[in-house]
């Protein structure tokens, strides 16, 4: 999962790179050089449905953060680590890892944990990843449901989109198979997701309470901007 969303973010920066270069002869382009205080498109881009409006705002902060030349540093890899617990209800974790991946200038850190039972039936995986340079479109590779409301039933089981601790989340589960996932968006950039495979959905909503959102956030804020 982690490398189809990269390449996702890749593509993703191809595209508005492509479409940087074809504003040759576009009447509004000066309006698009100023400062972005001084722009006057905000309120002319709005369509009044607040998934689209949030997909053109990712879209103009991608955008505007190559063309000012800016760089969110990635959290370390081994701060993440530390936010994943030890052990997890009737769980031991068996594994921890981390990494950080650098492809084009475009910046990626994840850790992961995987957590089993004593006889190997039951697991949880526990990935968090920071976007960085790319948490602008960290809705985008989602695969969209930040910038959407889902409610969808059957009777295999079920997917919504949730709050969880005033953070945008998203839930499934299957009930035939006993599988399920819980993923949350924190501070627009950092991506947990909580994912179970012969566990109850109490035991993947127990695995994310045990994660420490709030420092999550508070690492965020110790990044820097460089030009």
């Amino acid at each position: 999962m982690f490398k189809k969303i990269l390449t996702l973010m890749l593509l993703s920066f191809l595209l508005i790179i492509w479409g940087c270069g074809s504003n040759e002869g576009d009447p509004e382009k000066n309006d698009r050089d100023k400062p972005r205080e001084e722009r006057n498109d905000d309120e002319d881009t709005k369509t009044g449905f607040k998934g689209l409006d949030d997909f053109v705002d990712n879209m103009k902060e991608l955008q505007e953060n190559f063309e000012e030349g800016k760089e969110i540093e990635t959290v370390n890899f081994r701060e993440l680590k530390a936010l994943l617990p030890d052990e997890l209800d009737g769980l031991r974790r068996t594994s921890a890892s981390g990494e950080k991946t650098n492809a084009f200038g475009i910046k990626v850190s994840k850790a992961e944990g995987e957590y089993k039972s004593e006889d190997n039936s039951s697991r949880i995986k526990i990935t968090i990843v920071d976007m960085g340079s790319m948490s602008g479109w960290a809705g985008l590779a989602a695969f969209g449901w930040t910038m959407a409301e889902i409610d969808k039933e059957t009777e295999d089981g079920y997917e919504r989109t949730i709050e969880y601790k005033g953070y945008k989340g998203f839930e499934k589960y299957n009930t035939k198979r006993n599988h399920g996932k819980k993923e949350i968006m924190v501070a627009k950039r950092f991506m947990v997701t909580v994912e179970g495979t012969n566990v109850s959905m109490e035991a993947i909503d127990d695995g994310m309470d045990e994660i420490d959102l709030e420092e999550m956030k508070q690492l965020s804020e110790k990044d820097k901007r460089s030009e």
